[in-house]
Formats: structure tokens, sequence, C-alpha cells
């Protein structure tokens, strides 16, 4: 019997490039593949829907519907935490899909189903980084074809990739997931975002254009690390004024302690919340991963805050896939 094994990395999400309605394009996602932490599932064909882990069996359902394959056992060997930032819904969605398909001797477009798996209904970064790492800018949606309700679910196509660099491969990214609660999700997600198009400030939409094609695209382009980083933690900052009244601050709390903390880290830039939070990222080098790690240590201690620090490389290629006969 065929068992298709599929990893895939998390991903941070810097922001989105605009979210008012009064801009041509909605949405347009910033984000970087990382190779770690990891999601990881293996697949085998069935006469039916089977797995331990609630999520996975109802990917694993949809899967097999838009396959049009019999069934399928998945079994989640590696979870990413769920609704902290990492894309851990995407990323699962996408691991069940390509195994699934691997399983059954099909060739895995994720691009194409991802709209039928529930994914990439606003951000492309999780597809795309999935597909083939790096750092991912997407074109985001056609503002005439929403209003604050998003379509139909499914009813959408994912953004295509506008640029897409690998990062050099001595740079670290330094994650920080606090123990606490998670980032926004579902209904509670959807609700907030609706809120927030509704009074997004387009002004603020066309000071990110300014820093992506300025700053950030040239900085990735050409590895420079500084300017990279400032770049993204200014479009952070930007994004995090739209999300002000939503999530409290221009960080959610303790993320917005956390990032302050870290800014004062000299070998440590770029420091911004991923998605709704609460994870922090900043980057750094390999030369200085250690003492990054130690900053994150005691920005955790001094504010009383318990939670796992990981420093990962960007990932420069997508899932990997194996197949066993």
């Amino acid at each position: 019997m065929t068992t298709a094994t599929v990893s895939a990395g998390a991903r941070l999400h810097v922001g989105f490039q605009n979210l008012s309605l009064a801009r041509r394009r909605l949405y347009g996602g910033i984000g970087i593949g990382l190779e770690e932490p990891r999601v990881t599932v293996t697949a085998k064909p069935a006469s039916g829907i089977e797995s331990d882990d609630q999520l996975a069996r109802e990917y694993a359902a949809r899967a097999a519907s838009v396959l049009e394959v019999p069934g399928v056992a998945v079994t989640v060997e590696k979870r990413l935490p769920r609704h902290i930032g990492l894309g851990s819904g995407t990323q699962l969605a996408l691991s069940v899909l390509a195994a699934t398909a691997s399983a059954h001797d099909l060739e895995p477009d994720v691009r194409a189903h991802a709209p039928a798996m529930g994914r990439g209904g606003r951000s492309g970064i999780g597809v795309a980084t999935f597909e083939a790492g790096g750092f991912v800018v997407d074109a985001g949606h056609p503002t005439n074809r929403f209003t604050t309700e998003p379509p139909a679910e499914g009813d959408w196509t994912v953004p295509p990739v506008v640029a897409r660099h690998d990062l050099p491969a001595d740079w670290r990214f330094l994650v920080v997931v606090p123990d606490t609660d998670p980032g926004r999700s579902g209904d509670d997600e959807d609700a907030s975002m609706r809120a927030v198009v509704e009074r997004a400030d387009p002004a603020v939409a066309d000071e990110i254009a300014g820093v992506v094609t300025r700053k950030l695209l040239p900085a990735a382009a050409e590895g420079r690390l500084e300017a990279f980083g400032e770049a993204i933690a200014e479009i952070g900052r930007k994004n995090g004024s739209w999300y002000a009244d939503a999530q409290g601050g221009v960080f959610r709390p303790p993320a917005g302690t956390l990032v302050e903390a870290l800014e004062g880290c000299p070998v440590c830039t770029g420091v911004g919340q991923s998605s709704w939070g609460p994870v922090v990222y900043g980057v750094t080098d390999r030369a200085h991963a250690d003492e990054t790690a130690a900053a994150a240590h005691d920005a955790l201690a001094d504010n009383d805050l318990e939670g796992r620090i990981v420093l990962s490389e960007p990932a420069s290629s997508g899932a990997t896939i194996r197949v066993d006969q």
C-alpha cells in the first residue's frame, strides 16, 4: 500500500499591502516561509475518511472530495500550534491535500485546489510558501469582487505571486511563541476583518506601497539584512494602525511588550507580530543567533511570560513529499 508523507514549514505573515475598499486591490499579503517549526502528515488510501485528528479528518474529507478518491487514512506526525500566527491551518490543509493525492498516485495541484480546502481566501502567502518557500508578496484580490463580506467559501482563486526571493541561508528568523491566548480565527477573525476593512485608511496603503517598492523588494533581492528588517518592521507597524481598534493596540497584548523589548536588541532587526499574533518575530544572522535567542529569553522573563523560542532558517523550497510503496 502506498504511504505518502508531506512535511511543510511554518510561515510568518508580515502584513497586507491594502485593507481599504477605496483602492483597486484588496489584501496583498507579504510573508516569509520558514524551515521550522513544521507540520508533518502521512496518508494511506482507505475506503473512507480516517484520522485521530479532528481538523485533519475534516481536511481529509475535503481532499477526498475534490480529488474524487474513495477515502484516505491521515496521521498527523508533527503539529504546528494553532491560531498563533504561523499559518497552521493552511499548512495542515495543504499537507493533507498533497499527501492524499500522492497516496493515490495523483499529482497534487495545491494552488488550484486550495479554495476547495477553504484556504487562500485573503492571503496567498501560505499557499505560495507551501509551494516554493521564500519571501513572497502576492497580488491580492480585485476590490470590486469584495464588499466587507468576502466571496463565499471556495468562490475565489488564490492570489498570484508578484514577487518571490530566496533569502540568504545564513539569515535566522527569531520566532517567539508566548504562552498566552491564541489569535483570532474562524468567525471571530472574519468579524474583526470586516470591521477593519470598513474603517481602513487608504493613505496607509499608499505609504506601504512606497515601503514595498523602494525598500523591501530591493533589500530582499540584494540580501541586505538591516534594510530588509527595517522595511518589514515599518510595514508591520503600519498594518497595526489598521488593526489597533480590533486588537487593542498597534500590536496585540502581550506582543507589544515583547516587540518593545526586542527592538532594544542590537543584533536583531525587523521585529513585529505575525498575523493576529501572539507570535513575535525578528531577523538576525547565524553569527548572532545565540545572542538574539538570549534577548528573547530575557524579554519573556522580564514580562513574566513563559514561551517557546525558535531560530529558523528561511525556507528556500516548499513542502517535501515522500512516497513509499
